[in-house]
């Protein structure tokens, strides 16, 4: 009860924080099959997306908008994917410490080889990350309730799991996965700064 209470009071800061302007959650994007650098990449609506690899970061500035449209600023959360719908959401664990955070991806990206993940910078931060630059991460699927995703649609930089038991976030997905979403099948942009031939 008190790792609940703990998380609900930190979503609320964070919320707080976050400014005036909520994003939304729909229309959910998968996108059409895109080609960046020679490599094709093929968005697909995951459920069991269960990977570990290389997360990154952004920089602290706000500049252009995301895959889905949305204002970027560093300073607030969000995430890349190469794949996952936009939004959807996502636990990131840094395999190093254990840490753990659930963020909104929004993005396309990161177009490194062994990247699987970029975040923001104030999720990073969150997560622990920034020193490093990179850091060996799992990245899961998961579909939060409506107060985490409310806070995260707000601009929080992430949801942070230290305390959360991982048993009560997996009988959240389980609950959550069975929920039908409405997609919309548009084509999302592949990356922010890919000039436009």
């Amino acid at each position: 009860m008190k790792s609940r209470a703990s998380l609900a009071l930190l979503l609320l800061l964070a919320g707080c924080a976050g400014g005036p302007h909520m994003m939304a959650d729909t229309p959910v994007k998968i996108g059409k099959p895109y080609q960046v650098r020679g490599t094709t990449y093929s968005p697909s609506d995951d459920r069991s997306y269960d990977q570990t690899g290389i997360a990154s970061f952004y920089g602290k500035e706000q500049r252009g908008t995301t895959a889905n449209g949305e204002h970027f600023d560093g300073k607030r959360g969000g995430a890349a994917h190469r794949t996952l719908p936009l939004p959807s959401y996502v636990e990131v664990t840094a395999l190093a410490t254990g840490r753990r955070i659930i963020v909104r991806v929004n993005d396309r990206g990161p177009f490194v080889a062994g990247r699987i993940i970029d975040l923001s910078f104030a999720s990073a931060q969150l997560l622990g990350i920034t020193r490093a630059g990179t850091a060996r991460v799992r990245v899961r699927r998961v579909f939060p309730d409506e107060a985490t995703r409310r806070a995260l649609r707000s601009g929080a930089p992430g949801a942070l799991l230290s305390n959360v038991p991982t048993a009560a976030i997996d009988r959240a997905d389980a609950l959550a996965q069975a929920a039908p979403l409405g997609y919309h099948e548009d084509q999302i942009p592949p990356e922010r700064t890919t000039p436009t031939p």
